[in-house]
């Protein structure tokens, strides 16, 4: 089984990547570790690559994300179902209108599903059974009151990161099975960096993707 780790960026995978090299080096199981870059452009470019060249049977995007439930604990691992991109459309008269509000998109044109990108192999590739999000994936980070409550209104969405819609238009486009994994770092439009729990949810999703490989090398037994 060909499994490819991507990550925004080393820093949200070296841990993990370093433990692996070890524990699944005699594994059926060939893994693989790359960071893909920040934002949307450059994890979908290198999405792309890795999953025309290399065909993996599954990727695993694995990272951090803001979260817009402040009831819910930082360092909280989550897997998204789904995945909207929420800055990409035209402001008119100080309101916001997505690609499908702007009808240049519509609802079910692939890969979008009720205005969402979905991950359909979600049933099957969740096997830790972890509590799934929806998410949103952004350009721009999000700190006005204003335009969290835009997005929440549009989305109702648990996570924000800067990659994820990439990884759910690739991997539905090429038809490659794929799972994002994020633990939680901070809540949106906090930017006190001293409430951040940055090195905790690093920890967190570097221990639950291990623990996610060992279940499927289990499987393939």
């Amino acid at each position: 089984m060909r499994v490819i780790i991507t990550a925004a960026t080393d820093l949200e995978m070296a841990g993990c990547a370093k433990k692996a090299s070890q524990l699944f080096k005699k594994s059926k199981i060939k893994i693989s570790f790359h960071a893909t870059g920040i934002g949307i452009l450059a994890s979908g470019v290198k999405l792309t690559q890795l999953a025309s060249t290399h065909q993996p049977d599954l990727i695993i995007q694995m990272g951090i994300a803001g979260c817009y439930i402040k009831t819910e604990p930082l360092g909280k691992v989550w897997v998204v179902a789904s995945e909207s991109i929420a800055d990409l459309g035209v402001r008119e008269k100080g309101v916001f209108k997505d690609l499908f509000e702007s009808q240049l998109l519509k609802d079910n044109e692939a890969p979008f599903k009720k205005r969402k990108i979905t991950n359909p192999n979600i049933k099957t590739l969740n096997v830790l059974k972890t509590n799934t999000a929806t998410a949103v994936t952004i350009n721009e980070i999000t700190t006005a009151p204003k335009r969290i409550k835009e997005i929440m209104d549009a989305h109702t969405p648990v996570l924000e990161s800067m990659e994820g819609a990439a990884m759910h238009y690739v991997g539905s486009i090429t038809n490659t099975p794929f799972i994002q994994i994020r633990a939680v770092s901070n809540y949106v439009g906090e930017r006190n960096k001293t409430k951040w729990k940055l090195k905790e949810s690093i920890e967190q999703v570097e221990a639950y993707v291990l623990t996610y490989l060992a279940t499927l090398e289990n499987g393939l037994k």
